[in-house]
Formats: C-alpha cells, structure tokens, sequence
C-alpha cells in the first residue's frame, strides 16, 4: 500500500468540488445581471459536444481500445479538445481504464469499481489515493510511443487550463462576450461533461439491462448514451471491448460511431473494429439460456420444458456455429482467390447455413420467451 493511500487528491477535491459550485452561482447571476447572448449558448452547444465526443471518440475508444485508427490531424484535434475537459492526461486516463475493463468490479484493482457503490464509481474515487497498483500508469507503452500523446502528458497542465479556459475566452472575445463565453463554453459544459461522463462509471453499473453478459455489473442504459454521446450501451461494451461501436442497432444513439463511420468514408479514420454478428448473436443467447435456466429453477412440472430450452439453445447456438465457420470458408477462399465453381459453392453453402439460422434464431425466441 502506498504512503499516500487514503490520503485526499486536493486537485481533483478542488476541482470537482468547486466548479459545480462556480457554476450554480455564476451562470445564473451573469444571466440575470447582464444575459447570455445567442452566440454564448450556439458556443456552449458546440463546446459541449465536441469535448465530449473528443473524449469518447478520442480518449475511449480511440486511444483506450484501439477500436480504430485515424490521421494526425483527428487525433490532434481529439487530443486538444479532450484535454479541455480536465479528465487528465490520454495517457493516464487509459491507464485507468484498461484497468478497469482488466479488473471490473474489483474492488481492490478496479480504479473505479462499482461494487464499492454508486459516488465511489461516479467521482469519490479520484478524491482519494488509493494503492499503488490502482495509482500507477501502466500497460500504456504503446501510448507513451506515440510524440502526440507523450507531449500531451507532459504539458497537461497549462494545456489543460488553456484550452478548457483560456480557448472559450479568446473565442466570446472573437464575438464580444468574453465573460459569457468563459461561464457557458468553459465552466457550464466543463461541470456537465464532467458528470455525463461519470454517469458512464455509475449509472450504467446500476441501471439499465445486461443483455450481452452476466458476468459484471455493466449494463446497457440508453439514457446515459443520450447524454454521453453513444457511451450508454455499457453491457455491450464490457463483453466487446474493441467494438468502435456501443450501439449495434440502427437506431441505437451513438453519435461517436457515426463520426467514427463517416471519417472512414472520407478516408480520415480506418481499421474500424466490428464484433462479428455471429459472436454477438452467440453472447445473447448466453444470457438468454442462462436466465431462462434461472427462472426455470427447480420447479418438476416445468422439467418439459427445460428440457426443450436447452435442447433449442444447443441447436440456435450449433447454427450459429456452422454458419460462421461456412462464412470464414468462403470469404478466405475469395481472398485466396479460389476457382470461381469452388467459391460459388461455398457461398451456396454459407447462404444456407444462414438461412437456418435464422430459422433456428425464430425458435429461440419463441421457446426462450417462455421463461420470461
């Protein structure tokens, strides 16, 4: 255990205790005494999501995971706009989290573990030191290598301060309202980014459902995806952590995986990592077996139809099998760049193993909705 192991972080207390503070006073005074022009609030709505999209498109999922990989000139502009958030360093904001994803819910090596409860998970936890192997930074040699993000660590400090403060005043300056600027584009959006963001670390660990694991307390909460820029679908994140996706359905809001997506379609961002849909298909039903097992408990006059949920789940689950190892088959045959009769009959193959699937996926879901 560290020296300093329990003892306060008066920067992260001075912090996170008095801007909130600030903001509650002075926003609400400068709009009654003088007025928030048009322009402070266009600012603070422009401020507000790029920041925050700099530091889930950017630090997390970027940086954290290495979910996908972009040109300079995005990464400068992530690093520049996460750094005006005051989440600290890409570097030791990864540290944490890849902590984290290794170690959830631990109590001892999770930095912000949720089964300490919900304000240790949401910001009690960067108030206090904690051991020596929560504060070290560590499994990040591959960020230290790279000269953006090692210089980014070491002027944090007055980078930070510049582009969190200084940026909001130059730009209301630009426009004639440096004071209205500072309190909307500055303080304002830098309090409420900061609790959107941990609403991530806790809310999405005690709201919300766990359709893709169990095995955590993560869990899918399109509330906080709303105001955390697609963060929400947490569940689904813990299971496929280099996902550059949280939301997998169309109409799932994520507005960092459109970003993601329409910079790879003008060649700015690429390399883009998908969790293949057989793997996430084969991850639900997991959960879905094991709670239907769960409910079904014990009880002899349902023996029927337990017998008939597994002897389904060991179908939907064998399809799913087949279906992907017919798919591999045909995609590596056309990389390899086979005789077209030979790749025309593993599509034929792989076409139909899908199509069972989906009929086998139909049965699923009728029989596994019994125990719902």
């Amino acid at each position: 255990m560290s020296e300093t192991a329990g003892k306060p972080v008066w920067k992260s207390i001075i912090i996170l205790i008095s801007t909130p503070i600030l903001a509650l006073i002075l926003v609400p005074w400068y709009g009654f005494t003088v007025g928030f022009t048009a322009g402070d609030w266009i600012f603070f709505g422009v401020a507000m999501i790029a920041t925050g999209v700099a530091i889930t498109a950017g630090y997390h999922r970027l940086w954290s995971h290495k979910a996908y990989k972009a040109n300079f000139v995005i990464r400068l502009v992530l690093m520049l706009l996460g750094s005006a958030t005051l989440q600290n360093s890409v570097i030791k904001w990864a540290s944490d989290h890849r902590k984290h994803h290794r170690f959830v819910d631990d109590e001892k090596k999770d930095p912000y573990a949720a089964t300490r409860g919900f304000w240790f998970s949401h910001f009690g936890w960067m108030l206090r030191y904690g051991s020596d192997d929560v504060e070290r930074i560590e499994n990040v040699d591959d960020l230290y290598a790279d000269k953006l993000l090692a210089f980014q660590h070491k002027y944090y400090t007055p980078l930070a301060i510049f582009t969190c403060f200084g940026v909001p005043m130059l730009i209301g300056w630009a426009y004639g309202s440096i004071l209205g600027g500072l309190l909307l584009a500055g303080l304002l959006r830098l309090v409420l980014n900061h609790h959107f963001t941990f609403f991530i670390n806790s809310l999405a660990h005690f709201v919300g459902k766990r359709p893709f694991s169990d095995q955590n307390t993560a869990r899918d909460n399109a509330l906080v995806s709303l105001v955390s820029y697609g963060e929400g679908y947490h569940n689904f994140h813990h299971k496929f952590a280099g996902d550059y996706r949280n939301g997998i359905h169309w109409y799932d809001f994520d507005p960092s995986k459109w970003l993601i997506s329409f910079c790879s379609q003008i060649g700015w961002t690429h390399d883009l990592k998908r969790t293949p849909k057989q793997i996430i298909e084969a991850a639900q039903a997991k959960v879905q077996f094991s709670t239907a097992q769960e409910k079904l408990g014990t009880h002899d006059h349902l023996a029927e139809w337990k017998e008939k949920i597994e002897v389904q789940y060991h179908k939907f689950t064998q399809s799913i099998s087949a279906w992907t190892k017919a798919k591999q088959a045909w995609l590596t045959a056309r990389k390899e760049k086979l005789s077209r009769e030979h790749i025309a009959e593993l599509e034929m193959k792989y076409k139909q193993l899908k199509k069972n699937f989906k009929f086998e996926k139909k049965a699923w879901i009728r029989i596994s909705a019994f125990s719902h």
